[in-house]
């Protein structure tokens, strides 16, 4: 499975808007195409963190592939009054908000 993790800067008053937002996009085939197994969405003084979960190791390919379609183009546009670039100086996308894994352990089955 490979993951990201987005940090942002959120109000922690934002919440339930944003949690709006994503449930309404999860609700359409979005998630399905973009290969999203499971999405979190955390808060915590002021920063926002989406750590998203994809079936194999294509989740950055599938999600270029639909970085076009409207419904995409649409929420990353609803989310703007909420979610603020960490740093605004060097973000032009939301690869420049991700965190780099620099440990991983799973327990053995």
């Amino acid at each position: 499975m490979h993951s990201t993790l987005i940090v942002a800067r959120m109000a922690d008053v934002s919440g339930p808007d944003v949690a709006r937002l994503f449930a309404e996009f999860d609700a359409t085939e979005m998630p399905h195409r973009m290969g999203t197994r499971r999405r979190q969405l955390f808060s915590y003084r002021g920063l926002y963190f989406h750590l998203q979960d994809f079936d194999g190791d294509n989740g950055g390919e599938l999600i270029e592939r639909a970085k076009t379609d409207p419904r995409f183009v649409g929420i990353s546009n609803d989310l703007k009054p909420f979610i603020e670039a960490y740093d605004p100086q060097t973000w032009r996308s939301p690869a420049d908000a991700m965190a780099t894994r620099f440990y991983n352990w799973e327990a053995s089955a």
